[in-house]
């Protein structure tokens, strides 16, 4: 994990990949816990029988699941010693590339694209994010994720 004191000194890497995540496994249990929440109980994520038989051999994460996981990626690749407060603002652009199968390791890779001044002392960053499976090629979601941190 890198860390950085100030909301400048992280603004100075724009155009850099600032680091990559921790690995984390996707659980049955969580997307199980994620149709719940979403009511999104399609077969392909919860029903683990049908599922092995399914087009991917296996229960699959929701696509929407991986992009939750975009603050937990986020907070083991970087920090920021003189924050006060973080919130996500939005996205730009996101696509689910490939399948993330329950039982798969993901991290992710955080480029800083932008980084502007915004009220109150505050720091809007736009990052690339790449979401990574272990052993695969091609990425499982890409997304462009915009941030405001403030002192």
């Amino acid at each position: 994990m890198k860390t950085f004191q100030t909301l400048p000194e992280l603004a100075s890497h724009v155009g850099q990949e600032v680091g990559t995540s921790d690995w984390i496994t996707i659980t049955q249990e969580q997307v199980n816990l994620f149709a719940q929440a979403t009511g999104d109980h399609q077969w392909i994520h919860v029903d683990v029988k049908r599922a092995k038989a399914g087009p991917f051999g296996a229960p699959i994460a929701h696509g929407f699941l991986t992009l939750s996981l975009l603050p937990l990626f986020f907070a083991s690749t970087f920090e920021i010693t003189q924050k006060g407060m973080g919130v996500n603002y939005g996205l730009n652009k996101v696509r689910f590339t490939s399948p993330v199968p329950v039982g798969s390791r993901l991290r992710a890779r955080m480029t800083l694209l932008k980084a502007e001044p915004i009220d109150n002392n505050g720091l809007q960053m736009t990052w690339a994010v790449a979401v990574e499976r272990e052993g695969v090629a091609k990425p499982v979601c890409v997304a462009e994720s915009i941030s405001r941190s403030y002192p």
